[in-house]
C-alpha cells in the first residue's frame, strides 16, 4: 500500500437511521485528511425489513442483499458528490449490519456480502471486522478507540469519547495513551423504540418528549440494577439486550423522560469505574443532537460534556471515518482492537479482504 491510503467508510448503525458514509486519508496511524461525507437515510420498508432480520431470523439473504446493493448506490452518491471516480479510492471499509452480537459465544454476525460490494462498485472492500476479535475471545465491540484515540491526538489527557448510537460506548484514553472502552448501555434504540410506539415517530425530536416528562426515580433505580451495570469492562451489549417492558406504566412523555435518565445514569456509572475522572467527554452519534439527552450527561458527569465538533470534527461522519481507518489498518495488519478495549487477549487486527478485480 502507498504511505497514505484514500479510503471510504460505511456504516449501518444500530439505530437503523441509514447509512453513512464518509472518505479519509490515512496512513492507518495519524489521519491526514477527513474527506466529504454524507447521510442517506433507509427508506421505511428497507428499515423494517433489516428489523424484521434482527436476531438472525427471517429473510436474512435476500435483505443482505439489499442491504449491500443500498451501500452501493451511495458510494455511487458520495463519489459522484466528491468529483471522484472508483479508481481514486484504494479501499472501502464495510461495516455491514449488526444482526446478532453474543461474544460469550463467540459470535458475531455483521450482514452486508463484501465481495459483492466489491464487484458493485469496483473497489476493493474490507468487511467483516469484528469476527476475529470474538473469536479469539473479545467481546467485539467497540471498535472506535484506536480512531478516538487518534483525532483526540495533541488533546490534554485523560479524555472522554462517548458515542450515543443505538448503544452508547465510551473510550477513555489516559494521560499515557491507554485506552479503555466498552458499551455503557442504551443510547437511541429504547427511546427511538419507545417514540415509535406512542407517538409512530422515529425518535424523541429534539428531547420534546422528555423535557415535557418527568423521571420516574424508582423505575430508573430498577433498570441501573441490571447485572449488566456491575459487569468489569470491557464489555458489550447488543441492541436486544434490554427491552421496554420495564416502562410500560409509564406514560408516553415520563417514559420518555425516564429512559433518556436511563442512558445518563449508565454513562455515569461507566466513568466511575474508570482510572481517573476525564477532563471532557466529547459526544459523537445521533444522541448529541437531543438536547434532553445532552441535559441528563452535563448533570450527572463528572467533567464538561460537548459535542465532538468542540474539537473540528463532525459527529455525522465519525463512524463511517472509522470503518475507513480501520479498512486501512487491517491492510496494513495493524491492530484494530487492544485487551482494554475489548478483553481480546492481545491486540488484534482483523477483517476480511475481497478485491474488486480477481486476477
Amino acid at each position: 500500500m502507498p504511505d497514505t491510503s484514500l479510503a471510504l467508510g460505511l456504516m449501518s448503525g444500530t439505530s437503523l437511521d441509514g447509512i453513512d458514509a464518509a472518505i479519509l486519508r490515512t496512513d492507518g496511524e495519524a489521519i491526514v485528511e477527513a474527506g466529504a461525507h454524507l447521510t442517506v437515510p433507509y427508506d421505511d420498508s428497507l428499515r423494517d425489513r433489516i428489523r424484521g432480520v434482527l436476531g438472525g431470523i427471517g429473510a436474512i439473504p435476500a435483505v443482505e442483499r439489499e442491504l449491500t446493493e443500498a451501500h452501493a448506490r451511495v458510494v455511487g452518491q458520495l463519489l459522484r458528490e466528491s468529483g471522484l471516480r472508483p479508481r481514486d479510492v484504494e479501499l472501502i471499509g464495510f461495516h455491514g449490519h449488526t444482526i446478532w452480537h453474543r461474544p460469550a459465544d463467540r459470535r458475531t454476525w455483521q450482514i452486508g456480502d463484501g465481495s459483492l460490494l466489491a464487484e458493485l462498485t469496483g473497489i476493493d472492500v474490507v468487511a467483516d471486522f469484528r469476527s476475529a476479535d470474538v473469536a479469539a475471545g473479545g467481546e467485539g465491540a467497540p471498535f472506535a478507540p484506536v480512531f478516538h484515540a487518534a483525532i483526540t491526538a495533541g488533546l490534554q489527557r485523560p479524555v472522554a469519547v462517548l458515542n450515543l448510537g443505538g448503544v452508547a460506548n465510551v473510550t477513555w484514553i489516559g494521560a499515557d495513551g491507554s485506552l479503555v472502552a466498552f458499551d455503557t448501555g442504551p443510547g437511541n434504540a429504547l427511546l427511538d423504540d419507545w417514540a415509535a410506539k406512542h407517538t409512530g415517530q422515529r425518535c424523541d425530536l429534539d428531547g420534546a418528549m422528555a423535557r415535557r416528562g418527568r423521571v420516574d426515580e424508582k423505575i430508573l433505580a430498577a433498570f441501573m440494577r441490571n447485572a449488566y451495570f456491575a459487569r468489569p469492562a470491557p464489555k458489550s451489549l447488543d441492541r436486544l439486550d434490554f427491552d421496554l417492558r420495564l416502562f410500560d406504566p409509564l406514560s408516553p412523555d415520563d417514559g420518555a423522560a425516564t429512559l433518556t435518565a436511563c442512558t445518563a445514569a449508565a454513562v455515569a456509572v461507566a466513568l466511575e469505574g474508570v482510572d481517573q475522572v476525564p477532563c471532557r467527554c466529547f459526544v459523537t452519534g445521533g444522541g448529541r443532537r437531543n438536547p434532553a439527552l445532552m441535559a441528563a450527561l452535563a448533570e450527572r458527569l463528572p467533567c464538561p460534556v460537548e459535542p465532538i465538533e468542540w474539537i473540528g470534527w463532525d459527529g455525522d461522519a465519525l463512524e463511517a471515518q472509522l470503518f475507513a481507518y480501520l479498512a486501512v489498518r487491517s491492510r496494513l495488519g495493524l491492530p484494530l482492537s487492544y485487551p482494554g478495549t475489548t478483553g481480546v487477549p492481545a491486540p488484534q487486527t482483523g477483517g476480511t479482504f475481497h478485491p474488486a478485480r480477481v486476477a
